[in-house]
């Protein structure tokens, strides 16, 4: 039997071992604060909202993961290169240049500034 799968059969059957004696041995104990919805730390109250929500942060969170994953694709072609010849150099270098071209473009339409709204009071004493 070849690693692969040995590894299709020993994983599921390893996650189905290991959910059944997190179900055997967890302590079921319900109070109120662990069934009630969380809200970041508050709670809820019915039409009342705390502050403006800024959705830049989540923005720069997205890009962030979407580059990382890209640089992160360029590992193995770093690894490999010796091997790809000139084909594979050159399809790293085409991709590469996406990869910068889109960093640009991301630059250039302002989603990486973060511009501060709140404003911040230091007492000169």
């Amino acid at each position: 039997m070849n690693n692969l799968l040995m590894l299709f059969i020993f994983v599921p059957i390893l996650a189905l071992i290991l959910l059944f004696l997190n179900f055997l041995f967890s302590v079921h104990k319900p109070d109120e604060s662990k069934i009630s919805a969380y809200e970041c730390g508050y709670s809820a109250i019915r039409k009342q909202n705390r502050t403006d929500f800024q959705i830049q942060f989540y923005v720069v969170a997205m890009l962030f993961l979407i580059f990382d994953l890209e640089i992160l694709l360029l590992f193995p072609i770093a690894v490999t290169l010796y091997k790809v010849s000139t084909f594979g150099f050159t399809i790293a270098l085409i991709f590469f240049i996406v990869l910068t071209i889109g960093f640009i473009l991301e630059i250039g339409s302002g989603a990486i500034s973060i511009a501060n709204t709140t404003k911040t009071n230091y007492n000169k004493n």
